[in-house]
């Protein structure tokens, strides 16, 4: 990871991954509830059958509900309380059938169900937070309703089955562990430009959207900053590409260093970026690109004992004055920056000719 990384990405990637879970987590609810509703259709038909009607028409209301609920959850705007509507009541199910008067001694194994659902929907922590409680429940449930066996087979069977429920807790606890830290290496990398480690292209366009949306409800300012480095094809055709991934990796770094966590630097193409800065009207931008602007300049790239000088040219486009949309800001700035580069490069450009 590079060290400025987290900073220009803190924004964009954070709720780049908050919506991957959460469409994961709709997903896996649409198909645990079609499973759960068609489980207890199933046995509602069989409990009607020998003659237990309240239960019977318990389990098919409730297959009834499932099965909405399977339908509605995919536009679910917070799936996780879905997910708590569904566990909370199963998992007290789960302990209750325990003490039912004519419960089997296998009535227990659903109780595995718990963890499984529990870190597959939730995760590792909310997941244990949930599950334990209810298993612990569940081993007092089924100790107080048959009691602790007198003789060594059935103190056996009583151990084979506490140990099981520890050892499937344990194994979806560290299984989940390292899904998760795998998934969020994989969202890491389809956000990031692995050269720069700065966000890439997609990254950077999907968090100019949201900035846009979010300004224009609250009102906020927002300004959009293309840059462009100067000259770059001659440092790579001067020094070699890998000084000119060098310098771009250089140029990166000297600007994170004067970011603030809420902004975000991304990585278009080639050598070209764009830095959103929210919260942040036309002067205070301006004042902040002319800083990273001589920021380049007055930090030259060490190579071999030698230093090779660096610059960049900059648009700049303000929400509400140079465009409303993601659209209107890019194509604003960036018709400045070209105009900026055509005129002598080095330079920042934040309003058009004729204006101030």
């Amino acid at each position: 990871m590079f060290p400025w990384q987290s900073r220009s990405l803190s924004v964009a990637f954070k709720a780049g991954a908050t919506g991957l879970v959460e469409n994961d987590q709709r997903a896996l609810m649409r198909v645990v509830f079609l499973t759960s509703s068609i489980t207890l259709g199933a046995f509602g038909v069989l409990q009607l059958s020998y003659g237990r009607y309240l239960l019977g028409l318990f389990e098919l209301v409730s297959c009834a509900v499932l099965l909405w609920c399977s339908w509605r959850v995919a536009s679910a705007v917070r799936p996780v309380i879905w997910i708590y509507f569904y566990l909370l009541p199963l998992y007290c199910f789960l302990t209750y059938i325990i003490f039912m008067p004519d419960a089997s001694h296998t009535a227990f194994v659903w109780v595995y169900l718990i963890p499984i659902l529990s870190y597959l929907l939730l995760g590792r922590l909310a997941g244990l937070l949930l599950a334990l409680p209810f298993i612990s429940a569940a081993a007092l449930a089924y100790l107080y309703r048959f009691g602790v066996p007198a003789d060594a087979a059935g103190l056996i069977d009583l151990g084979n089955s506490l140990l099981c429920g520890l050892l499937i807790l344990l194994f979806v606890h560290l299984y989940e562990s390292r899904r998760a830290l795998a998934q969020r290496a994989l969202e890491h990398l389809a956000e990031v430009d692995a050269l720069t480690g700065v966000a890439n292209r997609g990254s950077f366009q999907r968090a100019l959207e949201r900035s846009v949306d979010e300004a224009a409800r609250s009102g906020s300012g927002l300004v959009l900053v293309m840059m462009d480095v100067d000259f770059f094809k001659e440092v790579n055709d001067r020094w070699g590409h890998d000084v000119g991934d060098a310098a771009l990796q250089h140029i990166c770094a000297c600007i994170a260093q004067r970011l603030r966590r809420t902004d975000t630097l991304g990585r278009l193409g080639g050598e070209e970026f764009g830095i959103l800065l929210r919260n942040t009207d036309a002067r205070a931008g301006q004042e902040l690109v002319e800083s990273l602007r001589r920021q380049i300049v007055i930090t030259p790239l060490e190579h071999q004992g030698q230093q090779i000088l660096l610059s960049a040219t900059f648009g700049l486009a303000q929400m509400g004055v140079d465009g409303v949309t993601a659209f209107e800001l890019y194509r604003c700035a960036d018709q400045r920056l070209y105009r900026g580069k055509a005129s002598g490069r080095n330079q920042l450009i934040d309003r058009d000719p004729g204006f101030g």
